[in-house]
């Protein structure tokens, strides 16, 4: 069944759009959440809700990347979950060390669709490989170990990759205005 087949029946409000997109994207969205979380009782409860979630916006919204819409849903819950589980426990995880990586480049006060536009416009102009690792580690969260032995890279190549990503996103920012 394809996307188009499954907001459809959505918009129907047939319960077999949640059952075919647990089937379709359940391990996808288990493995944002998982990333992000560590815990698979919280991620199991954060993919329910996203179910839940996509059937109340699911209409009015007509989503026509149905994965990246979950995936969007799903990465929105899990990181609130894992901010309200470590509030008093800042600097201890994978999350708040790949945020405090960017945390130069990221300021609140500009708008996150300028900031969203040149970051895709960056990735676009890198080779496939430099933005797949960029997107694992800050997206989808993982770690620069992960990364290293998925990519049979060392972990300083990760890294050194990745911190030149973030120089050339920052002059780009510095550039357009941004920073």
């Amino acid at each position: 069944m394809n996307d188009n087949e499954i907001v459809e029946l959505f918009w129907q409000r047939s319960e077999d759009a949640l059952t075919e997109c647990a089937n379709i994207f359940g391990r996808y969205c288990r493995k944002i959440a998982n990333n992000i979380l560590g815990n698979d009782e919280d991620t199991e409860e954060c993919v329910n809700e996203a179910w839940y979630r996509a059937w109340n916006a699911i209409p009015p919204a007509r989503p026509t990347m149905l994965k990246s819409f979950l995936g969007k849903i799903i990465r929105n819950i899990s990181l609130n979950r894992y901010t309200a589980a470590h509030s008093q426990k800042r600097g201890n995880g994978i999350i708040d060390i790949a945020l405090d990586e960017l945390a130069d480049i990221y300021t609140p006060e500009v708008d996150k669709g300028e900031i969203t536009r040149s970051i895709n416009e960056l990735l676009y102009s890198e080779p496939r490989e430099n933005a797949d690792i960029f997107i694992k580690r800050y997206w989808y969260f993982q770690s620069v170990q992960q990364i290293a032995a998925k990519y049979d890279y060392s972990e300083n190549k990760v890294a050194l990759l990745l911190f030149r990503m973030r120089g050339r996103l920052r002059k780009k920012l510095e550039s357009e205005g941004l920073l």
